[in-house]
């Protein structure tokens, strides 16, 4: 088996329907600065970078000939969709996400209330407890991408893991 030693995500690429709407919420509402501009060759589009802390970058592709966005309603099926995705979650300080959510609020953006994550049969709770391992606030960015803010409530443990694998995969890889 391979191991390989990450440091982090590198950056996490998009697609928007526009470059200066996205430039606008991404730096001067959520406050990532912009890093690196490319415009692709032939006028195909361009490709921008922004910085979402402790190295780590999200980045947006626009193309001038792309489909419209999706509908909200296709928006919910495609999150369930494999080889999708679902949302991006930007980690954030326990202390802040409060907050953070009262800033949001304050720039026009409508904001979940914050959700306590833990283990219990609803997986949601209205109380940190004993269980919450994340807590977080949702928000969508203008061309409808749910984001999320979350802050780790504890440290994880090999209590918190519960997989077993299939019988077939054990087999494959016992041979």
């Amino acid at each position: 088996m391979a191991n390989f030693e990450f440091t982090g995500i590198n950056h996490l690429a998009l697609v928007c329907e526009d470059m200066d709407r996205t430039i606008d919420f991404y730096t001067n509402v959520l406050g990532m600065p912009l890093t690196k501009t490319i415009d692709l060759p032939d006028g195909r589009g361009k490709h921008y970078f922004f910085d979402c802390g402790g190295g780590d970058h999200l980045a947006f592709f626009w193309f001038p000939d792309g489909p419209e966005s999706v509908s909200a309603q296709e928006y919910r099926r495609i999150t369930a969709t494999p080889g999708t995705m679902n949302h991006v979650a930007f980690n954030v300080a326990a202390d802040k996400i409060e907050a953070y959510r009262e800033r949001l609020i304050s720039l026009g953006v409508e904001c979940t209330e914050v959700v306590n994550h833990d283990d219990s049969d609803k997986k949601v709770s209205d109380e940190v407890n004993a269980t919450t391992f994340v807590r977080s606030i949702y928000f969508k960015d203008p061309d409808g991408m749910q984001l999320e803010m979350a802050a780790w409530a504890r440290a994880l443990t090999a209590d918190d893991v519960s997989y077993v694998p299939p019988q077939d995969a054990i087999a494959s890889t016992a041979g």
